[in-house]
């Protein structure tokens, strides 16, 4: 419930960190601050924080997945689309994490999810059907949507390498503390390289929710998550990223004067039928995670075949 609550508030609140500063430099900005915040509290609590160079790298490799490159997607996406339709977009999740999991982890696929996860999409697609009947490919809103559906893949690649690193015995907190460590200074280098002016604005209204998105929605958002991702899996726990833009519109509703309409209520109900489909218990739960395969760092992946590697 933590993380679905809280990024269901950070589809608004994104909106107030895009337009003035470069997108790669407001993802930096988010998981710095929550990097260091999250490194402080792993050394104050005595977590582990020493790993070996082959954990460091599933740890680089999760962070630039899911601290990094699909927040520069998912943040400019919204420069060329409203928040609603990267949110719907967005509830591909479950899906993609489901063939991801298959494919990557060997964890079985059961139609009870499947079944949860389309009556979720339909419902989403119903909250969002003014925005989808206003859609068009014009005024560069393909590159929103291709930036949308490859921030969502990069995002359940993410969520896959958190999985295989709990059950490699990777605490969560430390492994992503590092990860948003790392993935704060990918997104500056690659500014960096690539010209970007390094801007920041002090308007209250950027900071405010620069620390809400750090501290809120990254630091108490995603430890929740991951840990969820570790209990249930990949593929239900990705069943919040259906339930959040709900509660985006109720946030919308009290702040930007949404109104409600009989296929968003139809739709709104939709979701939660599926969200208790998709989670209802079943003995095959407690066997539906198997143990992970043995997989190689990254660094020893590129030095012999990335893309042949990550398909075995």
């Amino acid at each position: 419930m933590t993380p679905v609550l809280i990024w269901g508030s950070t589809w608004y609140v994104i909106t107030f960190q895009i337009g003035d500063v470069d997108p790669m430099y407001s993802v930096a900005y988010r998981f710095a601050i929550a990097g260091v915040l999250m490194l402080g509290v792993s050394k104050i609590w005595g977590l582990k924080l020493d790993f070996s160079k082959k954990e460091h790298g599933f740890i680089l490799l999760q962070g630039l997945l899911l601290f990094g490159f699909n927040y520069w997607c998912m943040y400019s996406a919204e420069l060329y689309v409203t928040s609603g339709l990267v949110g719907l977009l967005f509830s591909l999740l479950v899906f993609m994490n489901i063939i991801n999991a298959r494919i990557f982890l060997r964890a079985s696929i059961e139609i009870k999810v499947i079944l949860g996860g389309i009556l979720g999409l339909i419902g989403t697609s119903l909250i969002f059907r003014q925005d989808l009947s206003h859609f068009s490919f014009s005024d560069g809103k393909i590159i929103g949507l291709i930036l949308a559906v490859v921030g969502t893949y990069i995002a359940s690649l993410g969520n896959i390498t958190s999985a295989r690193n709990q059950k490699a015995g990777i605490p969560v907190i430390s492994s992503n503390a590092y990860g948003m460590t790392y993935g704060a200074l990918a997104m500056f280098l690659i500014a960096v390289i690539n010209g970007k002016e390094m801007t920041f604005i002090t308007d209250i209204s950027y900071v405010s929710s620069l620390l809400y998105l750090a501290i809120f929605g990254s630091v108490i958002a995603f430890g929740a998550y991951l840990t969820l991702i570790g209990n249930i899996g990949a593929g239900k726990a990705a069943y919040v990223s259906v339930i959040a833009p709900v509660i985006a519109l109720v946030i919308s509703t009290i702040f930007e004067d949404y109104q409600w309409s009989s296929s968003s209520l139809a739709g709104a109900g939709l979701i939660l039928v599926g969200n208790v489909v998709a989670l209802r218990s079943s003995k095959k739960d407690k066997n539906s995670f198997p143990r992970v395969p043995e997989m190689k760092a990254p660094t020893e992946v590129l030095e012999e075949n990335l893309p042949d590697q990550l398909t075995k």
